[in-house]
């Protein structure tokens, strides 16, 4: 009896259901005994089993480089690297190359002849230049007057020859102003030219002959402006201003303020100078630029002389303020 029991205990064994039905029956004390830790969740091992001597050493590991991304890195070199980039700059720098790679290759001749030319395209050439500020007819009064004013020179952007000229004077009279000067103009700074030479008045009779030094510029905001010193071969002292500024109302229509004084040191009765102030005019012009180099204006002048030659002019018969509406024309080629 006993080995017919054992056979079909034997066979219900070896069943499927019997091994899926769990662990009835089996003593579970050796598995609670030893509970295996749940791996962390960001663990990418986690549920395998790396050795219980080579799990923790692997951990800290990673926890260290989480916190020092160079952690265990080997750091000699990138020392030594950053200690030889803080003396950047303490050195002095190389000094500039003296030889040119295309000499070797066109010749040293040719390539010398080719910078020499290439400087004084993109800088030192030379240029002339023709101005006339102002050429117009003024009415007054029931008199109608003529003046003109301009410039002409030549050279390059440091070093200029000119000559300035003006003169003015009434319809159907002789003329009763002409001045004339040459001038040798050096640049002393980006908007400043120092400018010296011999100015020659023709009329007023007697004529006199002046040495000439003065400077020339855009002063800040864009005025432009224009002082010089004049010394007479009679040793007369004599000094001017002009200012003027464009203001552009439009690309092609503008405005233009100027200003303009005369000075005497001392009395020259000859020609009707008296000493100080000895006139000062000021005017407003609208022009309109066709082009560039052609500009018709109108506008308004007011002058005044001042002092013993407003008592001159009066004594001459001449009025020493007057007002006047201007017509002409800007030209520059």
């Amino acid at each position: 009896m006993n080995t017919s029991l054992l056979l079909p205990a034997a066979l219900l064994l070896a069943t499927p259901t019997f091994a899926q039905s769990g662990h009835q029956g089996h003593d579970m004390h050796a598995e609670k005994a030893e509970p295996s830790p749940p791996p962390p969740a960001t663990d990418p091992h986690a549920g395998h089993d790396m050795g219980g001597t080579k799990a923790q050493p692997v951990a800290e590991e990673r926890a260290a480089e989480a916190v020092d991304p160079h952690a265990g890195h080997d750091m000699s070199s990138m020392q030594d690297e950053t200690a030889a980039t803080d003396d950047v700059g303490n050195t002095p720098a190389p000094a500039p190359p003296a030889d040119h790679a295309a000499d070797a290759i066109f010749g040293a001749d040719i390539m010398a002849k080719s910078r020499k030319e290439l400087a004084y395209e993109v800088g030192g050439m030379g240029y002339s230049l023709v101005t006339i500020d102002l050429l117009e007819v003024g009415f007054q009064k029931g008199r109608e007057s003529y003046r003109f004013e301009g410039e002409a020179f030549t050279g390059g952007n440091i070093n200029r020859f000119g000559v300035k000229f003006e003169g003015e004077g009434a319809f159907g009279e002789r003329i009763d102003d002409l001045e004339l000067q040459a001038l040798y103009s050096r640049a002393i700074a980006p908007y400043w030219n120092l400018q010296a030479g011999v100015r020659y008045d023709i009329k007023p009779d007697p004529s006199r002959t002046y040495l000439v030094a003065g400077v020339e510029g855009i002063a800040p905001y864009w005025f432009k402006v224009n002082a010089a010193g004049f010394v007479s071969n009679k040793g007369e002292f004599r000094a001017r201003v002009e200012a003027s500024y464009d203001q552009r109302i439009t690309q092609s229509l503008i405005l233009q303020p100027r200003i303009e004084a005369n000075i005497a040191f001392q009395d020259i009765r000859a020609i009707g100078v008296g000493s100080g102030l000895t006139d000062f005019e000021a005017g407003l012009r609208l022009r309109y630029e066709i082009e560039q180099e052609i500009a018709p204006y109108i506008g308004v002048e007011w002058r005044k002389q001042t002092g013993a030659t407003a008592r001159y002019s009066r004594l001459a018969g001449e009025d020493p303020e007057t007002i006047s509406v201007v017509a002409g024309i800007r030209i520059w080629f």
